[in-house]
């Protein structure tokens, strides 16, 4: 009986095909980001809704907080990081004691 196996073949990748797929990544994030930009300039200025100064206090001061908690996290991240609080925990063995420690026994 004669074998049909066909020889394995090694593919090489191509330097070239990532580079083209990270281009392509780019591309539709940048399209993303401008169709955002454009649909949000559209809809602040194509509305006749006057937003009353609380309304702008609010959203610089939910910025502001935003801001304030993330660089505030990150800070800690740092922290830890530098403080050696992120390494694993070590079990600390206890000695064991003999029978003859026990309480309430006559040794």
């Amino acid at each position: 009986m004669t074998s049909t196996k066909r020889p394995s073949t090694i593919e090489t990748s191509n330097p070239r095909d990532g580079k083209l797929a990270r281009w392509a990544i780019i591309t539709v994030l940048i399209a993303l980001l401008v169709a955002a930009c454009v649909l949000g300039y559209l809809g602040w200025t194509r509305t006749d809704v006057k937003v009353p100064e609380s309304g702008y206090v609010a959203l610089v001061m939910g910025v502001v907080f935003s801001l304030v908690v993330g660089v505030g996290l990150m800070t800690l991240v740092f922290y830890s990081s530098r403080g050696g609080y992120d390494e694993p925990a070590v079990l600390i063995k206890q000695l064991e004691s003999d029978g003859d420690d026990e309480p309430g026994r006559p040794g």
